[in-house]
């Protein structure tokens, strides 16, 4: 009766890692539980997680073919469209998510158009818009920028107002750090960086003043919901961005966050479901409304 949070299926958004070929359903070995799955597989698992109580997914693309420009991220037929259009055929009630990035589609893993070395910001704008504008036709009920590129909201939402899309909200990545917390998403993506990092247009962990600054620019070029990434290691910025700001604040719990506690969990460490819970809890008590994580499924099994 005086318990102050509480978590519901309602909290999740559940990450779909999404690949071509069909009869593909390859677990991840960093993130047990995890699959890279063909379009023959994703409606029925898209089903599993309605069933659940889970109103939405987040999809990430793994393409057949790799380029300089990532010209897979916004082709019409690309592995995400086709996505969109089978989820939204099997379970038309499922809020389909899109993550707009370019570092799975690239051939150098960054999350841009380089030149000389270096991820040029504005000419890689063009290309996001691209992706979005091509995510909204396939059905995409909301586009998610990820790249941390400058400027990407305001394009993104220029785009799609122009496109006939005014009505498409956008969950901006607005503060997310260059963590050591990706590595099994980028084995999951396959979007590992062939040279470099991302610290030249990721934050740094270090900085919390800089959090506020990167997500009120982002509100102002028009994101509806603003992110933090990652979200364990940064519940004092989620809070921050939940005391200065009324707009609704999603956290992503992930990909190292939870194979820390599988990997506990499989030697026998810590109880997994206690473990789990604490976490989501703590990640809607410092003031996240949404939370995207891998334990989506397992934790709305527990609280259904």
């Amino acid at each position: 009766m005086v318990r102050e949070t509480s978590l519901s299926p309602d909290d999740f958004i559940c990450p779909l890692f999404v690949t071509h070929g069909r009869g593909v359903k390859k677990g991840i070995p960093s993130m047990p539980g995890c699959f890279q799955e063909s379009l023959d597989h994703v409606g029925k698992h898209a089903k599993e997680i309605r069933s659940l109580g889970i109103p939405s997914v987040i999809l990430f693309g793994i393409p057949e073919h790799k380029d300089e420009t990532g010209s897979g991220a916004y082709d019409d037929q690309g592995v995400v469209q086709n996505a969109i259009r089978t989820i939204k055929d099997a379970v038309p009630d499922l809020y389909v998510i899109t993550d707009v990035c370019m570092c799975e589609y690239t051939s150098h893993g960054h999350c841009g158009i380089i030149e000389k070395g270096d991820v040029v910001n504005d000419p890689t704008l063009e290309l996001l818009a691209k992706e979005a504008i091509s995510h909204a036709k396939a059905g995409a009920d909301m586009v998610a920028p990820s790249d941390m590129m400058d400027g990407r909201v305001e394009a993104i939402r220029l785009a799609l107002d122009e496109e006939g899309y005014a009505q498409l909200p956008i969950m901006s990545y607005a503060a997310k750090y260059a963590s050591a917390f990706y590595g099994p998403f980028r084995e999951a993506a396959e979007s590992t960086p062939q040279f470099g990092d991302r610290r030249s247009y990721q934050m740094d962990p270090a900085n919390r003043r800089e959090a506020l600054k990167e997500v009120a620019l982002d509100i102002e070029e028009g994101a509806d919901i603003v992110m933090v990434k990652p979200a364990l290691s940064y519940l004092d910025i989620i809070s921050d961005v939940r005391d200065s700001f009324d707009v609704p604040v999603a956290a992503y719990n992930v990909s190292g966050e939870y194979s820390l506690v599988k990997a506990a969990a499989q030697l026998g460490w810590v109880d997994e479901e206690r473990l789990m819970i604490e976490i989501l809890t703590s990640i809607k008590r410092a003031g996240a409304d949404l939370i995207l994580t891998y334990f989506a499924k397992d934790a709305a099994k527990l609280l259904s």
